[in-house]
C-alpha cells in the first residue's frame, strides 16, 4: 500500500488542459460550496490525475480561495494568468502568486484582518480597458472645466450674485469633488495589472464620496426651496433668501452629508474582515464592501438604511412637496408668459434632480436577486461619472441669464486687451 502511494505521488502528470482545468475546477468549487475546510487533494472533477506535489498546491490553493467572489475573480483572470503551453505546477504557482498579492493582511495572534481590497473595476480585457481609460480621462477634464468655468463665472459676474446661482456654484463644488473622489483611482487603475487598494484609503475613498453624494441629496432640496419661495413668493424673495440665510442652507447640506456619511463609514470599516477582498466594482461601494465581512453587519446595514431614508427620500419628499407647491402657484397665475417664464426657471433643476434620483435609486433599490452586476456598473458610471459632467451643461444650455454673463465675461476680457 505505502509503495502504491509513492509510486501514486512520485508518478509524473500527463499533459493537461491548463486553462480548462482551472475553469472547471473553480466552477466545481462554486457547485459544491468548497472552502479551506471541505476542499481536500484529489478531489478535482473528472478523470484527471496529478502529481502528490500538485496535489499538494490544489489543496494550497483551495484553503486560499474563502469565498465565491474570490473562485469567480480566480476564473475571470485564468486566461490571464494561465498560458496554454503552461505545466500543472507552473500554474498552481502563479494562482497562488496572484492570490497571495491579492489577499494582503495583518496576522495577529489567531486573527487575521485585510488591510488591502482588490478592485476588479470593468473589465479584464487590455485592449478595452486603454479604451476606457482615454474615454474617462475625456470626461474627467470636461468635467472639471465646466463645473470650474460655471464657478468662476457665476463669482466674476454680479448680475449672477443671487441664490440660485449661488447654490449652483456650490453644486458644481460638490460634482468637482465627487468625480475626483472616484475618477483617479478608476483612471489608474485601468493602466494597472493587480487594482489594489489599501483598507484606509478604500475607507477614505467611499466616505468623502458617500458625504459628496448626500450633500448633493441635500442641496438639491434646498435649490427646490429656493425655487418655490421664487415663484410662490416673488415680492418677499429678497428678503426671505438674505445672503446669511442662504450660506446656513449651504452649511446645513454640507454638514448634513458629512454626518451622514460618518454614520455609513464608521460602523461598515470596524466590521471584522477576515479573508475575502475582492470588491466586484470599480470602486469602494458600501453594499459590496458589507458583503465581504466575517462579522454581522446588522448595525452597519441598519445605519445605511436609515440614512437612504431620511437623507435620500428625505430630501426627495421636500423636493417633491416644494414642486407640488411650485405647480399650485404656477396654476393660480393668470398670465400665460409669467407661467411659462417661472416654469423654465424649474425645468433644469427638475431633470438634474430626475437623473441624479433615478439612477441612483435604480442601482440601490433593487432586489439583489435579479439585479446584473454589470447592470449596476453601467449605472453606476452614469451616476459617478457622466451627471457631474452633465449638470453644468444642464443648467447653462436654456439658461439666457449665464449666457449672457459669458458674453459679458469674454467681452470685458477682450476690452483688457
Amino acid at each position: 500500500m505505502g509503495a502504491d502511494k509513492a509510486a501514486m505521488w512520485g508518478k509524473a502528470a500527463p499533459p493537461v488542459d491548463t486553462a480548462a482545468l482551472a475553469k472547471t475546477a473553480a466552477q466545481s468549487a462554486l457547485t459544491r460550496q468548497w472552502s479551506g475546510r471541505s476542499c481536500q487533494p484529489g478531489l478535482l472533477p473528472g478523470s484527471v490525475t496529478l502529481a502528490g506535489s500538485q496535489q499538494g498546491s490544489i489543496f494550497l490553493v483551495c484553503v486560499l480561495l474563502k469565498s465565491q467572489s474570490e473562485l469567480l475573480y480566480l476564473i475571470q483572470r485564468t486566461k490571464e494568468v494561465v498560458p496554454p503551453e503552461s505545466s500543472v505546477p507552473d500554474a498552481l504557482s502563479r494562482w497562488d502568486k496572484q492570490l497571495t498579492q491579492s489577499r494582503s493582511m495583518n496576522v495577529s495572534g489567531n486573527h487575521t484582518s485585510v488591510t488591502m481590497f482588490v478592485l476588479l473595476g470593468l473589465s479584464d480585457d487590455k485592449k478595452l480597458q486603454l479604451i476606457l481609460f482615454l474615454v474617462f480621462l475625456a470626461i474627467y477634464l470636461v468635467t472639471l472645466m465646466w463645473n470650474l468655468g460655471l464657478i468662476i463665472l457665476i463669482r466674476m459676474d454680479s448680475h449672477l450674485h443671487i441664490p440660485m446661482y449661488f447654490f449652483l456654484s456650490f453644486l458644481s463644488f460638490i460634482d468637482i469633488c465627487y468625480s475626483s473622489t472616484i475618477s483617479p483611482r478608476m483612471l489608474s487603475d485601468f493602466l494597472k495589472d493587480e487594482k489594489t487598494i489599501s483598507f484606509f484609503a478604500c475607507a477614505t475613498q467611499y466616505f468623502v464620496g458617500s458625504w459628496m453624494c448626500l450633500a448633493e441629496c441635500c442641496l438639491l432640496a434646498v435649490m427646490a426651496c429656493d425655487r418655490y419661495v421664487a415663484i410662490g413668493s416673488p415680492l418677499q424673495y429678497s428678503a426671505i433668501m438674505v445672503p446669511a440665510i442662504c450660506w446656513k442652507m449651504v452649511a446645513g447640506a454640507y454638514g448634513s452629508g458629512f454626518v451622514s456619511s460618518l454614520v455609513q463609514t464608521v460602523p461598515c470599516f470596524n466590521l471584522y474582515y477576515c479573508g475575502p477582498n475582492i470588491i466586484q466594482h470599480f470602486f469602494c461601494n458600501i453594499p459590496q464592501i458589507i458583503s465581504l465581512s466575517c462579522s454581522n453587519p446588522f448595525i452597519s446595514q441598519m445605519a445605511v438604511f436609515l440614512v437612504a431614508i431620511f437623507v435620500g427620500l428625505g430630501s426627495l419628499l421636500v423636493i417633491l412637496v416644494s414642486y407640488g407647491f411650485i405647480v399650485a402657484s404656477i396654476l393660480k397665475m393668470s398670465s400665460t408668459k409669467g407661467s411659462a417664464k417661472a416654469f423654465n426657471t424649474c425645468a433644469s433643476h427638475l431633470v438634474a434632480v430626475t437623473l441624479f434620483y433615478s439612477t441612483a435609486l435604480s442601482v440601490y433599490m433593487h432586489p439583489s436577486s435579479s439585479h446584473s452586476m454589470k447592470q449596476d456598473k453601467v449605472l453606476s458610471v452614469f451616476y459617478v461619472t457622466l451627471i457631474p459632467m452633465l449638470n453644468p451643461l444642464i443648467y447653462s444650455l436654456r439658461n439666457k441669464e449665464i449666457k449672457v454673463a459669458l458674453k459679458r465675461v469674454i467681452n470685458g476680457a477682450t476690452h483688457l486687451h
